[in-house]
């Protein structure tokens, strides 16, 4: 798989460090809570409150992931995180299918993003959901995060700080004032899915793991941040800690003050507003804040998320795992064409995912075709960690090895168990199997990349001793 090494990409010096523990942790929180936890509800309405199970269960997988990762980055403090962990576990072949599969992530999650964004845009316009109107507003809910992250890495980390800030006050609100607005009765019947009670938890989890997606961010920007060794383990456990205390108590409150029936409605897209304004009791004041709070919250997590987008690839290209082209900086130090061909490639999922569909549907199949693209590099991740832990203790160091393994097969059958559960609701068999067709498009796009650069990378680097 080896052969001549690729020519260096340009490196960042040292100063371009400039992600310390606030914003690092502020990355973690700002690319998992983007709006995917804001259209939970209505994308769940058809599960019913079970759906608050299979959030909790979620809950456990994605901390076990931040403890994975965090584990990981202190042995490897690499730029491209999962990428770099299968690449040196693995080889290249098995490097470039993580770092392909992880870049279809990141700019297929951005078109999930920025269609549930939507939605409470369209709580202020285009209220009656005209498809030519929606579009228009997610390209521009796109490319504006894309034009920030061109100005540099500062700007993009300014913006990432404050919007995680603003982000924070509706879920904030929902998870501590919420829960006096509960009616008990509103959680009665659980499922209203027709399925078995496993069967609806399952699929209702691989929905809830798109709100988790993030936890690894940390560790693919570990050459913008100061000190990774340290810094990156523990932002990347304070973020998802963060984020599933809010996540679950909003969860919990959304389905306690508003009847699943009304949830599911197209009306009532935007729930968080929903919820808002049914606790206000009268007019439509604290909907709108909410809506305005989220809308400032999804930029937040299109911004970075559009970084992480030229990350991966940037960190590829580095060891010519990926075409050079990724791995030139701009002036500014940033990876431009990698910002660029993202961006364009979500607005092309985006479109395509609206052609015929509505938004529920648009936003569903976006959304588990990331989780099946983001199980693989989580999978790879943990046996990377199993394969690394083992060698540990057959050469003496067995420190922590019970905690690491146990963590690892448990991130490995969530990640396994996320793929298998990634099927869309509905009677038409291109529905129902959307989302694995349209990730197996998206790879397929790799396999011309994957022949052009195979002779052009350069051997994976020695895994460093346990830490």
């Amino acid at each position: 798989m080896t052969g001549l090494k690729a020519p260096a990409a340009p490196t960042r010096p040292a100063e371009e460090r400039t992600l310390g523990l606030p914003q690092a942790t502020a990355l973690i929180l700002g690319s998992i809570i983007g709006v995917g936890i804001f259209n939970l509800p209505f994308s769940l309405a058809a599960i019913g409150p079970i759906s608050i199970v299979a959030m909790a269960l979620t809950t456990v997988g994605a901390l076990s992931l931040a403890v994975m990762f965090a584990v990981l980055s202190r042995r490897l403090p690499a730029d491209g995180g999962p990428y770099a962990y299968a690449r040196a576990a693995f080889g290249n072949g098995t490097g470039f299918l993580n770092a392909w599969s992880y870049w279809i992530t990141a700019w297929a999650g951005n078109a999930a993003i920025v269609t549930g964004w939507v939605f409470y845009v369209e709580h202020f316009v285009n209220k009656d959901g005209v498809v030519g109107w929606s579009i228009a507003i997610a390209v521009i809910g796109l490319w504006l995060p894309a034009l920030v992250n061109l100005t540099g890495v500062k700007n993009m980390g300014a913006v990432q700080l404050w919007t995680t800030v603003i982000k924070f006050i509706p879920l904030a609100i929902m998870s501590t004032v919420g829960l006096f607005f509960i009616t008990t009765a509103n959680y009665s019947p659980a499922n209203v899915s027709g399925d078995s009670d496993l069967s609806a938890i399952g699929s209702a989890m691989a929905i809830c793991l798109f709100s988790y997606l993030g936890v690894e961010t940390a560790a693919v920007a570990a050459a913008k941040v100061r000190d990774p060794s340290r810094n990156i383990p523990r932002a990347t456990v304070y973020g998802t800690l963060g984020s599933a205390v809010v996540y679950l108590l909003s969860m919990i409150a959304i389905f306690g003050i508003v009847p699943t029936s009304q949830l599911a409605e197209e009306a009532n897209k935007a729930s968080y507003s929903v919820a808002a304004n049914s606790m206000a009791g009268s007019g439509t004041w604290a909907g709108d804040l909410v809506a305005l709070a989220v809308i400032v919250s999804g930029l937040g997590a299109l911004n970075g998320w559009t970084m992480i987008c030229a990350e991966m690839p940037l960190a590829a290209a580095k060891d010519g795992v990926f075409p050079a082209t990724f791995g030139r900086l701009s002036r500014r130090g940033v990876p431009t064409v990698g910002i660029i061909a993202s961006t364009v490639l979500a607005t092309v999922a985006m479109v395509v995912s609206y052609s015929g569909s509505s938004g529920a549907t648009v936003f569903n199949t976006l959304v588990l075709m990331t989780g099946i693209t983001a199980a693989i590099p989580y999978a790879f991740s943990a046996l990377a960690q199993l394969k690394w832990r083992l060698l540990d203790r057959r050469t003496g160091n067995g420190a922590r090895f019970a905690r690491d393994s146990a963590v690892a097969v448990l991130s490995l059958a969530f990640s396994i168990l996320f793929v298998w559960y990634s099927r869309n609701s509905g009677d038409d068999w291109w529905v129902v199997w959307g989302p694995f067709l349209m990730a197996g498009a998206a790879f397929l796009l790799g396999v011309p990349v994957f022949l052009a650069v195979r002779n052009r990378m350069s051997a994976p680097p020695a895994v460093p001793p346990y830490q």
